[in-house]
Order: structure tokens, then C-alpha cells, then sequence
């Protein structure tokens, strides 16, 4: 499988400070690289036995002072979005750039500070993570640092937090996490949910009575860049009721445990394919408290990015590139025409129209399945003997999209359900 690690490098420096220079500010210039996510940097400070050397550390980018701990630390991080507290996070721009050190005491004979500076580079890789989450900001029991720390153990990269017609979850995410914090906002009707991304404060006032309101509603959040989904739209208690017509970008097809609720929207989006409709399925566990069948991360959704960051991921889903597993422990699969991946649009001209689906973490008697507008195309039953990995191909022809499932018998249910879903590869 080619689940990508992000490149990293590392350079290291080392700085011999003189006693004449206490009291004063000393740069250790670099040059960032381009295409960096994150860096990591740290430095020790040595100095002849019995000597006491104390210097402070901070950075600066081309144009200005970007973070400063003094002595309380010997370490910290830096990325697009996410900083150690005292840094500011933000570009990584290349060019010149600076550890900051202040030389605030200094022994007689002098010290030497060696820096070490570790780049993350940018690297297209899958992240996974619950697009669809509550906390007590809304009717949830969970802190946003509870929800974060659950996902941070799952080994998961992001949560969305969409606490029902609030924003206020967005305003004091934690900061300590290497969760990506999307921003999250469930509107929430008497007939239907839409959730809000990657926006702090979509909406104004959440309150409706018609469809002309829910679709100014649905336009206010679109004009401050929200993207919006439909979320559960054909569950048994709250259903999508509203015009299936107003504006969004994706469907929650899986909501929660494998039921009858997500069969019937399953349903649903293979028609919308069917009829040459191009739409992303997403899922989200809808966890609100502990429960021995709701959790987090369950189902998990995979996103194809290009950075770790909350643009990077909503990108990611708005490219397709998007599969969805029952946990963050799979099973995983990937699908690949030539160059072309999930999501993307193999063009008429391209000879090649083989599919082939690549996965792990099966188990023996899970069910793959290849399906594409005419319905299956395939199906194999995994042996004991594939060690949870399998390959399968299929000439696509003149089909409009091809697709792939896992279903897999599962003991607490005494059935066969969903253990994978992922979107289409699409054929012109």
C-alpha cells in the first residue's frame, strides 16, 4: 500500500558564544527550505564543568519575530496551523530565517549552543479522522480536550467538532494536540441537519421556519466559505425533509454504526452516481457521550491530502479523494487508474481503464466488492491465506464510475455490514 510518511530532513548547528557577548541577542541564521508543514526545533547548551551558562531561545522569519520562550523551554514546534504555546503558527515561507537566542549569562571562558532543526515537508499522504462530532458545547459530555485526547489515542489526524446551532466549541479549541481542530457547526432543524466546515461562525441565527429560510441560511455559510453536508438524510428520527436540491458540497452516507438508516442513503448516492451526479460521501460517528456502540472515529474518514491542515483535508474531500472504514483500524482500501485516484476523472482519451483496488487489514471471509453504474462487477471472498492484503483489477471500459466495498461479518451483530466504502473513480 502506499501510505506515504510525510519527508523529513534535519540540519544541524552549533553556535560558540563568548563571555562578552552576555546580556546580548544572538542570531542563528538558516534558510527554510520550501514546501515545509512543520518544524521541530531544540538545543542544549554546553559548558566547562561548574560553569553556568543560561541562554534563551525564539525564532524569526524573514519579516518578524514568530515565538520566544525564554528559558522555560528547549524545544518547540512550529507548523501552518499549529504552534507550541509562545509561537505563532502560520506560512513557512522560504528564505532566510533565524534561531533567536539571548545570551543571558555567560560563563568567562564562553558556551556553545547546537541547535537541531527537524523539516516536515508537505507530502500528499491519507490522514483519517470523525468529521461529525458533539461536545458539551451543545448536548454532548465530552470536553473538546476529552474528544481531542480520544482522537490523539486512536491515532487519529483531525475532528470536527458540530455541537448543534453553536459555534462556541470553535472559539477555545485545545492547543497541546497534533489533532487538526476543524472548525464544525451542525444546523440543526425540525426536518434535517446540515453540518457547516472549516468555518469559525457560519451563521447569524440558526432559527427556521420554511425553505427560503433554511436556503438563506445555507447561503449565509456558503458566502463565509463554509462547506456543507447533509448528515444522516435518511435516518429513522431526523431526516433530511428539506428540497434535496439546496446547496451543498457532500453526504454523510455513514453515520454512526452500519444500520438500515445508512443502507437506505447508500442507496440514495448510487442512484446520484448513476445518474453521472459527481457527489463526495463522507462519515462521522455522531458521538455525543461514552456508549458501547457510538464512538469515536467509528466510522473513520480517510482523506487524501496535502498538508495536515484543515485546508488541506477539506481540499482533500473536495478533490474525492475520500474513503471511509468502520474504525480507524480499517480496513483500508485504495483504488488507482494509471495516475488517476478515488475521486479523480480518468478522461476519454486515456487508453488505460484498468482499475485496480489495493487492501489491507481484511480479514478471512470479508466480502470486496467492485461496483460501478451496472451494479457489481466483482466480488471475492478474502481466504486465511492473504495475510489481509488483496489485489483485484477490472477493465473499466465505458462505464461511468467504479467503486469499491468491504463487508465483513461481524459477531456482535450476528451479520454481514459495512466495513469500508470508498468513493468513486470516475470515467468520462
Amino acid at each position: 500500500m502506499k501510505r506515504v510518511e510525510p519527508k523529513r530532513t534535519t540540519a544541524t548547528f552549533s553556535l560558540f558564544i563568548e563571555h562578552a557577548l552576555q546580556s546580548t541577542y544572538v542570531e542563528l541564521p538558516f534558510e527554510m527550505p520550501s514546501h515545509v508543514e512543520e518544524i521541530q526545533v531544540s538545543y542544549i547548551v554546553e559548558a566547562k564543568e561548574n560553569s553556568i551558562a543560561i541562554i534563551d531561545l525564539g525564532i524569526r522569519d524573514s519579516h518578524r519575530v514568530r515565538g520566544w520562550s525564554g528559558g522555560a523551554r528547549t524545544h518547540f514546534s512550529l507548523g501552518l496551523e499549529k504552534a507550541t504555546p509562545g509561537y505563532l503558527s502560520g506560512p513557512l515561507s522560504a528564505g532566510n530565517w533565524a534561531v533567536l537566542h539571548n545570551a543571558y549569562k555567560i560563563p568567562e571562558d564562553g558556551c556553545t549552543v547546537k541547535v537541531t532543526i527537524e523539516f516536515t515537508y508537505a507530502t500528499e499522504r491519507w490522514l483519517k479522522g470523525d468529521l461529525h462530532t458533539h461536545s458539551i458545547n451543545s448536548d454532548g459530555s465530552y470536553t473538546l480536550e476529552e474528544n481531542a485526547a480520544i482522537m490523539e489515542q486512536l491515532g487519529c489526524d483531525f475532528i470536527a467538532m458540530t455541537d448543534h446551532n453553536t459555534s462556541s466549541q470553535n472559539q477555545s479549541f485545545p492547543r497541546n494536540t497534533s489533532v487538526v481542530m476543524i472548525p464544525g457547526y451542525e444546523f440543526t432543524t425540525n426536518f434535517g441537519h446540515s453540518n457547516f466546515l472549516g468555518v469559525t461562525d457560519p451563521l447569524d441565527d440558526f432559527r427556521v421556519s420554511n425553505q427560503d429560510d433554511v436556503n438563506k441560511r445555507l447561503s449565509m455559510a456558503r458566502e463565509r466559505g463554509a462547506k456543507i453536508v447533509l448528515n444522516h438524510p435518511h435516518c429513522d428520527f431526523c431526516p433530511w425533509e428539506w428540497d434535496f436540491q439546496v446547496d451543498h458540497d457532500w453526504v454523510e452516507v455513514w453515520n454512526g454504526p452500519w444500520t438500515d438508516r445508512n443502507e437506505r442513503t447508500l442507496n440514495w448516492w448510487q442512484q446520484q452516481l448513476v445518474t453521472g451526479r459527481r457527489l463526495t460521501a463522507i462519515g462521522g460517528s455522531d458521538v455525543h457521550r461514552p456508549d458501547p456502540y457510538v464512538k469515536h472515529a467509528m466510522p473513520c474518514t480517510w482523506v487524501l491530502a496535502s498538508t495536515k491542515t484543515i485546508e488541506g483535508i477539506l481540499n482533500g474531500i473536495d478533490k474525492g479523494h475520500v474513503s471511509i472504514s468502520y474504525s480507524p483500524e480499517g480496513p483500508f482500501v485504495e483504488l488507482e487508474c494509471g495516475s488517476y485516484k478515488i475521486g479523480e476523472v480518468v478522461p476519454n482519451e486515456e487508453r488505460n481503464r484498468t482499475i485496480r483496488l489495493q487492501a489491507e487489514k481484511l480479514i478471512t471471509g470479508d466480502r470486496l466488492k467492485l461496483i460501478s453504474n451496472r451494479g457489481v462487477e466483482q466480488e471475492v471472498i478474502v481466504s486465511d491465506n492473504e495475510n489481509g492484503i488483496a489485489e483485484l483489477s477490472f477493465e473499466a471500459g465505458h462505464i461511468k464510475f467504479v467503486r469499491a466495498e468491504v463487508w465483513r461479518y461481524f459477531k456482535e451483530t450476528d451479520c454481514l455490514l459495512m466495513a469500508t466504502l470508498t468513493n468513486p473513480i470516475y470515467l468520462d
